[in-house]
């Protein structure tokens, strides 16, 4: 048995040693996403830039307590410029990571999408959630549960290696065999007539070809026999990944989502949303979110971004 968020402070206390990460913070403008900007900065995860009306900022600052003396205001008069001018200082350079704030996702990421002046990278961008289970060992990475509705082949493959990267950046793995990667669906066997079960098998070909890379894949996995040692053994599934998995694989939107709230809300799981695929991570926090959860997903961030000045500085090296 693991303690609660002992998975969550694990990912805290790796960036202990690490700078602030500058984020620009698209539209803080109610009690609960200011107050998880102040927090995060206090704790030494990120440096950030806050996005709003400064008016309005400092008025509801001063009501709810919440200290922003020291903190950079860019000013934006509604949220849909809000959004425009965060992503322009990641843009300029001025900030590598983004986080939202009281704005829609929707909004948001339509400004992270915008072809002529957005975030676009060649990959397609996703969600995933660290997901803090009691009681399971290791952290959990499902993908996707929040962007992509019901992703083609095309677009799965983007959503694995998003999450085999983020893995490797949460050192969930030191080494590819260390990041098990379940492909879901609603049976252990490949059934034409359920087409989630071919596109994981496509994709586990995919991985074998070096499409897909990092991990080791397997699919298509029912839940069980994915994460219960005892389930995939009573199916006789014989595989490095069956019952062993920390990343879990979705066929589609509803999926995701209804996994990750029945752990949430049936196992008392926490979930830290990140979206990757852009040119910098975009933290997600709900205002139901625990301060511990808002500080994992401001750690997630920090991370990725530390894996990805890693990676750069190796490539020019």
């Amino acid at each position: 048995m693991t303690a609660r968020h002992e998975k969550y402070q694990r990912l805290i206390e790796l960036c202990a040693s690490l700078p602030p990460t500058p984020t620009a913070v698209a539209w803080p403008c109610d009690q609960s996403s200011l107050q998880g900007v102040v927090d995060a900065a206090r704790h030494g995860l990120i440096a950030p830039i806050l996005v709003g009306p400064r008016q309005t900022l400092e008025a509801l600052a001063a009501r709810h307590g919440i200290d922003i003396g020291g903190l950079p205001i860019e000013e934006a008069a509604d949220s849909e410029t809000a959004a425009a001018r965060a992503v322009e200082l990641v843009r300029q350079a001025k900030a590598e990571a983004l986080m939202k704030g009281s704005l829609h996702t929707d909004e948001l990421m339509g400004a992270v999408v915008r072809r002529e002046t957005g975030l676009r990278t060649a990959r397609r961008v996703s969600h995933c959630f660290v997901m803090d289970v009691p009681e399971h060992p290791q952290a959990l990475i499902i993908s996707d549960a929040a962007v992509n509705i019901a992703p083609n082949l095309a677009e799965k493959r983007d959503i694995v290696q998003n999450a085999i990267d983020l893995a490797h950046a949460l050192l969930i793995g030191e080494e590819d065999r260390d990041v098990r990667v379940a492909i879901l669906s609603a049976m252990e066997t490949i059934n034409p007539a359920v087409p989630s079960t071919v596109e994981a098998a496509a994709l586990c070909k995919m991985a074998d070809r070096g499409q897909i890379t990092g991990a080791i894949l397997d699919g298509p996995l029912a839940l069980d026999n994915a994460i219960d040692p005892e389930a995939a053994r009573i199916k006789k599934i014989d595989s490095p990944v069956a019952g062993r998995a920390n990343v879990l694989v979705v066929p589609d939107l509803e999926a995701g989502n209804m996994l990750a709230k029945s752990l949430t809300f049936l196992a008392g799981a926490d979930a830290a949303g990140i979206v990757l695929g852009a040119r910098v991570p975009i933290i997600l926090t709900s205002r139901a979110d625990s301060l511990t959860t808002r500080l994992a997903s401001c750690a997630v961030a920090t991370l990725v971004v530390r894996a990805a000045y890693d990676k750069n500085a190796g490539a020019a090296g």
